[in-house]
């Protein structure tokens, strides 16, 4: 957490403080404290496929582990994207639709209280409770190179796409006056390729994420900006 810390009253490119745009990062700056290597390739109970926790106890497990609300937010907005993409790109059915909001929601729910044993919380209270193999599995695959699950599915490989796309553009979004409204695709990119803006957000990560799946890189931040900007 000290890099957190020593990052939060930063100076980016604009010369604005970094106060929010820390807060959209953490996950960058958590992995470059170290890895969290889960050392299993198998996660919860195949006899519970299709068991989900209703949307209002998900809500209530972040509220209880989760004082922070700009990280509350972030869990929210990628919930928000992952919903809509398997809606809109996967013709999922409501239950599926659920499943991938839930792991949206939950990815990094036990960080914030528990982060040297980050995913491993969220991943063994989820087991604890019955619930659905693949959004466990989901949740572990969400950074690959720093917990050592391999996405799989397209529901693992989206969220991990998402994750630290969805907080960068955010990030972006935050130190323009007009938050979202006209936030163009060209601008987040712009932002990408200028190493001193939320330095801490693995580049490498994105590429990595992104060539693992059928979507271009403009494709997913024009979606993430189009179902993220309305979450607070």
């Amino acid at each position: 957490m000290a890099h957190f810390r020593d990052s939060y009253f930063a100076k980016n490119d604009t010369g604005l403080p970094l106060t929010d745009i820390a807060n959209y990062t953490y996950l960058a700056i958590k992995k470059i404290v170290g890895t969290h290597l889960l050392n299993r390739s198998s996660f919860g109970d195949p006899g519970n496929a299709g068991n989900l926790m209703t949307i209002e106890d998900a809500h209530q497990l972040l509220n209880d582990w989760v004082p922070n609300e700009r990280l509350r937010l972030h869990m929210k907005q990628v919930a928000a994207v992952m919903k809509a993409w398997a809606i809109e790109k996967e013709n999922a059915d409501a239950p599926t639709a659920l499943k991938w909001e839930l792991a949206g929601l939950l990815h990094d729910a036990d960080w914030e209280k528990y982060p040297d044993d980050h995913c491993r919380i969220i991943i063994e209270e989820l087991e604890k409770r019955n619930i659905d193999p693949d959004i466990i599995h989901c949740i572990a695959s969400h950074g690959p190179g720093y917990f050592g699950v391999e996405p799989q599915n397209n529901m693992d490989k989206m969220i991990y796409a998402f994750d630290e796309l969805s907080g960068f553009i955010h990030a972006a979004a935050l130190i323009r006056p007009t938050r979202y409204d006209g936030l163009e695709v060209k601008s987040v990119l712009k932002r990408l390729k200028t190493p001193s803006f939320a330095a801490q957000v693995s580049r490498e990560d994105i590429t990595d994420a992104v060539s693992r799946v059928d979507t271009s890189l403009e494709d997913l931040i024009q979606f993430i900006i189009d179902h993220q900007k309305d979450i607070s």
